[in-house]
């Protein structure tokens, strides 16, 4: 579901399950997990997962079919993820008592993640991303360009 690319890719390029848990600081077990869907990849592994890859969320989450976008930033800044994020929300005319019921999380949890103090889960960005056509990629603050997707 989530993550159905990231073993293709990881193969195509030739790079093992082993050297990628090393640079996660992992098991070689927990990052097969990830692959398999059996545990969901915290977020910050997603990225230098991406990175490693040279690939983007969106392509990870199989939300398009560009391996990578141009100029995409390897960081992301809680600060600026979290106010896109809110102002992606306002955008929709949602507060976020709505969004979090929709999404059912506690409001709580989402005012974190929009004031910046937590990154978002990856589940999370995923339904919201999905459910949006918006793009992870963007709402992370790792690109300005493409904002929503096909």
């Amino acid at each position: 579901m989530i993550y159905n690319n990231l073993r293709k890719i990881r193969e195509r390029i030739g790079i093992l399950q082993q050297e990628i848990a090393n640079n996660l600081g992992v098991t070689k077990s927990a990052y097969c997990r990830y692959e398999n869907e059996m545990d969901i990849i915290p977020l910050k592994h997603l990225i230098k997962v991406t990175k490693i890859l040279n690939v983007s969320i969106d392509y990870v989450f199989d939300f398009t079919n560009n391996l990578q976008y141009k100029n995409i930033s390897s960081e992301v800044d809680l600060v600026n993820s979290g106010k896109r994020l809110k102002d992606f929300r306002k955008e929709m005319g949602l507060t976020q008592k709505q969004l979090s019921e929709e999404l059912n999380v506690a409001r709580s949890i989402f005012y974190l993640y929009e004031s910046g103090k937590y990154l978002i889960s990856t589940h999370l960005l995923y339904d919201i991303c999905k459910r949006y056509k918006i793009s992870a990629d963007y709402l992370l603050g790792r690109i300005d360009k493409p904002k929503y997707l096909e």
